[in-house]
């Protein structure tokens, strides 16, 4: 199939760098991994950040491993674009009756469901790869992590709250590069897991919001819905607890005031996006969305600064 202009996914930068440097026909391959959005990898990935940062804290002499690091990195690109690649072969029948999804691979003809799940299985060998690297309590944990992956797809057909599944799934690094540190789970990985899952439901919320009218036209189910006129002071709600927990991971974990001086444009990125969001504008809502990267590198850089300095 020709590769046009047009083929550009609705919802990816004009700019990006697959539609403009990426050899045409595995540019629909790397669309459907969403290595045109990397916003989705970045968001997997800083979870795993903060979980290495805060066992550097907890336990300095150990050290902060790049090496895991860049394994997480590795690992976040190939399983998010293995967990996308999924959901459209799941959510194909849905997919071409929304006007920001018709433009995916799949529905739009530019890759069969065939060759979708062989580019599925190519990344997931890759993930395996991965994990592979890691002590055997870690790998029984991100083997576990499938159960989520799996089930994600289908929450938005039976529950308001897909949202949340997104989150736990999407934040197991948050317990991931504690227990490649350490072998074994502490409770200030938990409060860090159970944090990043509330700001992954108030950030996908706010991304979700651009899809409620064609949403409830199709029948699929989200927060964005739910909360319905009051998804700002909701999504607030959310980000507030999820600063909370963080908190206390951090304090479990032994942070001092050079984590505080560090850590401040946190809440102040989270206010931003409430104070400003527009939940009827999509443009709005997606810049918003987007902007949690910056909330996660503000928040692995606060304690990576507290380990070394």
């Amino acid at each position: 199939m020709s590769e046009q202009k047009s083929d550009r996914v609705a919802d990816a930068d004009v700019k990006n760098w697959v539609d403009l440097f990426a050899p045409a026909p595995i540019r629909p391959y790397l669309r459907m991994a969403r290595l045109d959005r990397p916003i989705g990898y970045w968001l997997l990935f800083w979870p795993c950040a903060f979980s290495l940062g805060l066992a550097a804290v907890a336990r300095p002499q150990t050290g902060f491993s790049f090496y895991y690091l860049a394994l997480f990195f590795v690992g976040a690109v190939a399983m998010r674009g293995a967990g996308c690649t999924l959901n459209d072969i799941i959510d194909r029948n849905i997919d071409d009756k929304v006007e920001r999804t018709r433009s995916r691979p799949i529905p739009s003809g530019q890759v069969s469901v065939k060759q979708a799940v062989v580019f599925l299985v190519i990344q997931c060998l890759i993930g395996l790869l991965v994990l592979l690297q890691f002590n055997d309590f870690t790998k029984l944990l991100g083997i576990s992590s499938l159960i989520l992956v799996v089930i994600y797809p289908f929450m938005k057909r039976i529950t308001y709250w897909p949202q949340l599944f997104l989150g736990l799934a999407f934040n197991w690094g948050a317990l991931m590069g504690w227990a490649a540190m350490f072998g074994t789970l502490h409770y200030p990985a938990l409060w860090l897991y159970a944090g990043s899952i509330l700001w992954t439901i108030g950030y996908d919320t706010i991304y979700a919001l651009q899809d409620r009218e064609d949403d409830a036209m199709i029948g699929v189910k989200s927060t964005a819905r739910l909360f319905g006129n009051y998804a700002r002071e909701i999504t607030a709600a959310f980000y507030v607890g999820a600063l909370i927990l963080w908190w206390f991971a951090a304090d479990g974990a032994g942070v001092g005031r050079l984590f505080l001086y560090a850590a401040w444009t946190v809440p102040l990125l989270l206010a931003w996006q409430i104070a400003t969001l527009k939940p009827d504008q999509g443009l709005n809502c997606l810049v918003r969305f987007k902007a949690n990267h910056w909330v996660g590198l503000a928040l692995a850089l606060s304690l990576f600064i507290e380990y070394r300095f």
